[in-house]
């Protein structure tokens, strides 16, 4: 493709010289200025011709008229895109786009080679999914943005679901008679702050309830090692970080001939739709991912346009969804 074969953009100036109007009453229909006297014949004869050209807002020279620029930029933490993310972000791009904003995402990488899109995209609010340290909001705040990072672990205490979800998971292992469990952990790096924390709990949930504890990181390639290992030592049940960490375990117990739940029950943790298609079934723990993105969509418009702040924060009480597996 030539450059001759890119077409211009259709700019206000030449819908005015196409209709023979001043390029200011153009650009009050266009931008919908208040207070301007332009008769519904005029504005409807602007709008049909911007149609009829293919006429496009240019958001950077509207960001700059209007100082703002309708992007709520929200930072994630370096962790796998995984069926929990997904719906938190679903459901905040969702609200979000009702109000007329758009949500872009970015995850900063420790590399840190990529020029940070709050300085690119001048978004009207930069939210985090956890708090920023003191030197990012700074660094934030200086690009000219605003910046909301709630601290959900403050507000919530222990009922945040990472701190909920496996104290769920070994008691209803306790309560089907199992004695001796374990925690099947993930091997991602990215993780290992959040799996140390539901694998704490987990481990003191066990301990309180008098059963023999023990874990493992697991992946692709170590889950038929971990199974071999745990029935060796007496497990009879085994709790996975989340569902895709449960579902290795799975089919590992499965392929190596260990019945399910007969000799070894198994449950996971966010009830992604993988739960409910496997054979057997997993059971696991369901929290409400897209009540936080709900939440946090609030939070954004009470920031960017003054509306009701958010009456509390989200539950984030896990449910045990018991299956075929446990």
């Amino acid at each position: 493709m030539t450059n001759n074969d890119v077409r211009r953009r259709v700019t206000a100036a030449d819908i005015a010289r196409s209709l023979g109007l001043s390029r200011a009453t153009v650009g009050f229909v266009l931008n919908d200025t208040p207070g301007q006297t332009i008769s519904p014949a005029t504005r409807r004869r602007v709008l049909d011709e911007a149609a009829r050209l293919g006429y496009r807002p240019h958001l950077g020279a509207r960001a700059l008229a209007s100082g703002q620029s309708r992007v709520i930029l929200l930072v994630l933490p370096d962790w796998p895109m995984d069926y929990s993310m997904r719906e938190h972000i679903d459901e905040a791009s969702t609200a979000l786009d009702e109000a007329g904003y758009s949500l872009v995402t970015m995850t900063p990488h420790p590399s840190g080679r990529a020029r940070p899109l709050w300085e690119t995209l001048q978004p009207d609010l930069v939210m985090g999914m956890v708090p920023f340290s003191a030197d990012q909001a700074r660094t934030i705040m200086d690009a000219g943005c605003r910046v909301v990072s709630p601290d959900l672990a403050a507000e919530l205490g222990t009922d945040l679901e990472h701190a909920v979800g496996p104290r769920v998971q070994i008691e209803h292992l306790a309560e089907r008679g199992h004695r001796s469990v374990a925690f099947a952990s993930t091997a991602d790096p990215r993780l290992a702050a959040l799996a140390g924390e539901r694998e704490s709990l987990a481990r003191a949930t066990a301990e309180s309830l008098g059963l023999d504890f023990t874990s493992r990181a697991v992946d692709e390639t170590t889950a038929a090692d971990a199974v071999t290992g745990w029935l060796a030592g007496g497990v009879t049940a085994v709790a996975g970080y989340n569902d895709d960490i449960a579902s290795l375990v799975l089919g590992a117990a499965l392929r190596g001939g260990t019945p399910v739940p007969g000799q070894l029950a198994i449950i996971g943790h966010d009830d992604t739709p993988l739960a409910r298609r496997l054979v057997p079934s997993l059971s696991s723990i369901h929290v409400d991912a897209a009540g936080l993105g709900h939440y946090f969509a609030e939070l954004a418009l009470h920031s960017v346009e003054g509306r009701d702040a958010p009456v509390a924060p989200p539950t984030t009480r896990a449910t045990l969804v018991a299956r075929e597996s446990s």
